[in-house]
């Protein structure tokens, strides 16, 4: 078994090497793969130095059986087809392929028996990270009650921009608690202290609601993803969403807040009954990004009914955007195909 990682020296491919190793992955070896850039560094890995090796390369993906994408959606739409002609498997982590009609859309919890034979174009699409940590709560209530709409507010963390949004994050803080006084008496004057890039405004003591490229109806892109995901991974083609994503100053792990609609009337127990025990999530009262950043799991709390529908219920929650948002479900589209015997 000949594993290759695309994007191998980034913050995801860092997760994927080491969720490799942590879950015992059935690998006899592992090609990392990166930019020129990174090409010809020394990553250890296992008790053995591996030398980075040049994406573009034309032996790139010789003999490899399957390649994890986190390389961005040029460098996925350019290499991942001849990772494919190679004859791997790819499973991408970006957005290039997620909408298209012949490449499943998986979170493993919920949709995995796609992968019960080989992917018609030979690739496998990782959802957007925030739409993942709705997948599995989604999933267990439209089981039991047959989920028809939700409202949908993300609280996304500035690790969900990358090593810059972090960057960004931990450069601001310094310069606005040094003047910490304008956070309260002039807060427009303590936003000019610092000048964002990555972001769309000031995200330290800050909350900015624009995440994305904003289109032509007032919405990001970013917010279409929950929308068009959500109604792809959970097969309602029809399904109603009313998105909106929102940049907080948290390091790791996304947060959501949720409204769903059902068909059936549902009680805050019966929800919670529905919810409790669903493979790769745990229901606890108050979860926050913070105390689930860098664990595996799904946490889903704040369980209410709705005060006016009796059809609705509303919930909170929490994913680490780098592990079951990006990498962990990576590899675990990865043990699918090799325990379906697809690989």
């Amino acid at each position: 078994m000949r594993v290759a990682i695309a994007g191998a020296t980034g913050a995801v491919g860092q997760d994927l090497r080491r969720l490799l190793d942590r879950r015992d992955f059935p690998l006899d070896e592992l090609v990392l793969l990166a930019s020129e850039r990174s090409a010809g560094k020394l990553i250890r890995w296992r008790d053995q130095d591996i030398t980075v090796k040049n994406l573009a390369d034309d032996d790139a993906f010789d003999g490899v059986d399957i390649a994890l994408f986190s390389a961005g959606g040029g460098r996925s739409k350019e290499h991942g087809p001849r990772a494919v002609d190679a004859g791997a498997i790819v499973v991408d982590n970006s957005s290039a392929f997620r909408m298209d009609p012949d490449v499943p859309l998986v979170v493993t919890e919920v949709n995995g028996d796609l992968l019960a034979e080989r992917p018609p174009k030979g690739i496998v699409a990782n959802p957007n990270c925030t739409t993942m940590a709705i997948m599995l709560p989604l999933k267990a209530l439209h089981d039991a009650f047959g989920l028809v709409s939700m409202v949908a507010t993300s609280y996304q963390a500035a690790g969900g921009a990358g090593q810059s949004g972090i960057d960004e994050l931990q450069e601001q803080v310094q310069p606005l608690l040094d003047n910490f006084e304008l956070l309260r008496t002039d807060g427009q004057a303590a936003a000019k202290l610092v000048e964002p890039s990555t972001f769309a405004a000031t995200i330290a003591f800050n909350v900015v609601p624009q995440l994305g490229t904003v289109q032509e109806n007032g919405y990001t892109d970013e917010e279409l993803k929950l929308l068009n995901e959500s109604r792809k991974i959970l097969g309602i083609p029809d399904l109603k969403v009313a998105p909106t994503c929102v940049r907080v100053p948290v390091v790791a792990g996304h947060s959501v807040e949720i409204r769903a609609t059902f068909t059936q009337p549902v009680s805050r127990q019966a929800a919670t009954d529905a919810l409790d025990g669903f493979p790769g999530m745990v229901v606890v009262d108050l979860p926050t990004p913070l105390e689930f950043a860098g664990r595996d799991e799904v946490a889903v709390g704040r369980i209410r009914e709705d005060l006016h529908d009796d059809h609705s219920i509303n919930f909170w929650a929490v994913g680490d955007n780098l592990l079951k948002g990006a990498a962990l479900n990576t590899v675990q589209i990865a043990e699918e195909l090799v325990s379906r015997g697809v690989v």
